[in-house]
């Protein structure tokens, strides 16, 4: 359904009440399709704003959260039992998180890698420096607070899985595409459209061989963006840009970087913003997409190779810029973390697809409408925020991601209710500290994994 076709059937809808008729489309009928487009929070929310964070799982960044599935202890390969650790943010250490370190961790029985997890595998996963069992840790609560706080005020969801199996890259073509093109692990040079044409990322087979066909990074498939360019919705991606990467190579974080037609299109100067703080001024300024991504620097970002530990304060100076705006009533954010990391999780991957899906990470949901201090069980994925807006907008959905996720509309909101007033999170740093700010690691990408 197009925009205007909803905005019609909105006003259609509205005459009929107001006359004490019911509709008379056939598509309108005992009140079904109304129900369905209320419940997608039409009318009630016109900004979505998805806040991508890096590299945690759900047992490492929400360990013993109340009424949420976590874990303190978590068995390895050898059948030993081992305590979660607390580690800091701050610590800087190295653990593979490719694909073949998923089949690793989770160390399944069934016909194909990385199905029926026995979920003790962690320890198979390499792993350079940290303490010991470097995957079996936890942040300490008094760091994680404001992501703590943001949940008991709003929604945290713990059957949240990212929808492909490995890292970054693949995950951050999910987060506007619900697809990579089969894409695995991480590019040998450019992430994206600006190498040249050895710059090559392998392929991911039906039967989930890492050795399928190297194709180039740069991709043609139509993305989220596109579709509400199509439909006269606005969006952003509000970005760092950074001088290195493991290759050496530098670039903007930003997965449309990857998108051909956006790279080399108008999109990319007109809607591909840098830096990325640029969003809190924008907001304060009065402006906010239908859309928005935004992803971090590298100290902001919560990677365990980056250290900083600025993540949550970082998160909470963008719900809290939206949460004093005029927008607040007519937002929805979702703050989600890309892949696992590498980090311990009890909680077994759904086979999906050949390609997804992966770990269990953690999602929180705010906003006005959504419901006070609440866990989400239903079982979510990187996909399901951009069937959320498919949903919202009335956009067809992408690929096979987005058209079998859930979306989080029915049991993360309310729309019944009045909006809630904004609580405003208390973090270390405040939301101007972020303006401007020249931290250790602003050169390198927020994730080169």
């Amino acid at each position: 359904m197009s925009v205007r076709l909803a905005s019609l059937l909105a006003v259609f809808a509205l005459a009929a009440c107001a006359s004490g008729a019911s509709p008379s489309l056939p598509y309108m009928q005992h009140g079904n399709a109304l129900r369905a487009f209320r419940a997608s929070g039409s009318g009630k929310i016109t900004h979505i704003v998805y806040v991508v964070q890096e590299n945690r799982s759900f047992d490492n960044l929400f360990q013993g959260y109340p009424g949420a599935n976590t874990v303190s202890q978590g068995y390895d390969s050898n059948g030993q039992l081992i305590t979660l650790a607390p580690s800091s943010l701050k610590k800087v250490y190295v653990i593979d998180h490719s694909a073949s370190a998923m089949f690793a961790a989770c160390n399944g029985t069934g016909s194909l890698p990385g199905t029926n997890c026995k979920m003790n595998g962690f320890n198979n996963e390499s792993s350079f420096g940290g303490p010991s069992n470097p995957q079996y840790v936890y942040v300490p609560h008094d760091e994680s607070k404001p992501y703590f706080d943001m949940a008991h005020e709003w929604v945290v969801g713990d059957n949240m899985f990212q929808s492909q199996l490995d890292e970054s890259f693949v995950g951050h073509q999910y987060a506007i595409a619900a697809q990579a093109k089969g894409s695995v692990d991480l590019p040998y040079g450019y992430w994206g459209c600006a190498g040249a044409s050895y710059d090559l990322i392998s392929t991911i087979t039906q039967n989930r061989s890492l050795y399928g066909p190297y194709q180039n990074p740069c991709f043609d498939y139509t993305t989220l963006g596109d579709e509400l360019d199509q439909a006269g919705l606005t969006w952003k991606f509000y970005a760092v840009q950074y001088n290195q990467d493991s290759g050496g190579n530098g670039g903007t974080w930003s997965a449309y970087q990857a998108v051909n037609h956006i790279f080399n299109g108008p999109d990319w100067k007109k809607d591909v913003i840098s830096p990325n703080w640029k969003f809190i001024t924008d907001v304060r300024k009065g402006k906010l997409a239908n859309f928005t991504w935004i992803t971090p620097e590298c100290d902001e970002s919560d990677h365990l190779e980056c250290g900083g530990g600025y993540g949550p304060s970082w998160v909470s100076a963008i719900v809290n810029t939206v949460g004093k705006s005029k927008f607040w009533d007519s937002t929805a954010i979702f703050v989600q973390w890309d892949d696992w990391g590498g980090f311990y999780d009890h909680v077994a991957a759904p086979f999906e697809d050949y390609d997804g899906n992966g770990f269990r990470v953690p999602l929180l949901v705010i906003s006005p409408y959504a419901k006070k201090n609440h866990v989400s069980h239903v079982q979510y994925e990187t996909a399901s925020v951009l069937r959320f807006a498919e949903d919202l907008y009335g956009l067809p959905q992408l690929a096979a991601a987005d058209a079998r996720a859930n979306s989080p509309s029915a049991d993360c909101f309310d729309f019944t209710q009045n909006p809630r007033p904004f609580v405003k999170i208390k973090a270390p740093y405040p939301t101007n500290f972020f303006i401007g700010h020249k931290f250790p690691h602003s050169d390198m990408a927020p994730d080169y994994e």
